[in-house]
């Protein structure tokens, strides 16, 4: 399903001779409206939302790497806009899913609270700096907290089941508790099925009483340790809580990594 998304990704970027075949179903200047298929909860505060796409072999059609804007009313009946980014790829046909968690004060976070099966989504998109290219670098390490996970699963899917990648990845995944870490028996079937090429490591503020992962916060050792060495070819890519950004940002220069070397999702 390659050939389905670089042609995607040319088509929004409007390069001259490229058939718009496979374009997507997202339009990047209004809002288009998905059904609600299946909703699984997954965990008190966390659920899964699966919507369908016009036909079976639709394809949403967003470009590795980058998100959509979901739009939806909170509780006081007022719009909200904020961005997500699928679990799934172009090679999921047919339909697209979100892993939400749901913060008490956050406003998108009402919206789907009381979303029900039938209802629909506004969706606009794609957004987003990031541009994917296979093996465009040796090694991405990747530092993720909380629901920064998804455009990290997102990238690693997305190399791992690709046979011409030969990407390495290298994931530092932080949470406060291990009740709060979102896709990880996702995260482990990538571990499990790509142990060469795929590394994770846990990091959790509060950890259960027998646990084999990091305590605490993500610190520099952890980044030594777990992520690829500063290199030309290679990428860290972080993506969380604005406080873990600002950190993991002055920890990745006060071990070289120049800014060409980081990309902040």
């Amino acid at each position: 399903m390659l050939h389905i998304r670089v042609s995607v990704d040319m088509c929004l970027q409007n390069v001259p001779n490229t058939p718009c075949v496979f374009l997507g179903c997202l339009d990047p200047e209004k809002f288009k409206d998905f059904k609600l298929v299946k909703r699984t909860q997954l965990s008190h505060n966390v659920a899964k939302f699966k919507f369908a796409l016009p036909t079976p072999t639709s394809v949403l059609g967003l470009p590795i790497g980058q998100h959509i804007s979901c739009r939806g009313k909170d509780s006081l009946n007022e719009d909200v806009v904020k961005p997500y980014t699928p679990t799934t790829l172009d090679s999921d046909v047919g339909y697209f899913e979100l892993v939400i968690k749901m913060y008490p004060q956050g406003r998108m976070s009402q919206h789907f609270q009381v979303m029900r099966e039938g209802d629909y989504l506004a969706v606009k998109g794609p957004k987003g700096r990031f541009k994917y290219q296979p093996n465009q670098v040796r090694a991405f390490g990747m530092l993720a907290g909380g629901t920064g996970i998804t455009p990290m699963f997102q990238v690693a899917r997305a190399i791992l089941e690709n046979p011409s990648d030969r990407t390495n990845v290298h994931l530092i995944y932080a949470n406060v508790t291990y009740e709060d870490i979102l896709l990880k028996e996702e995260l482990d079937n990538l571990s499990s099925n790509f142990p060469n090429r795929f590394n994770i490591y846990y990091v959790l503020n509060q950890p259960p009483e027998i646990w084999q992962g990091g305590v605490g916060f993500i610190s520099k050792e952890i980044i030594q340790t777990y992520c690829p060495a500063p290199a030309p070819d290679i990428k860290i890519l972080r993506c969380g809580p604005p406080p873990m950004n600002k950190a993991m940002a002055a920890n990745l220069e006060s071990l070289g990594y120049s800014p060409e070397m980081q990309f902040q999702f």
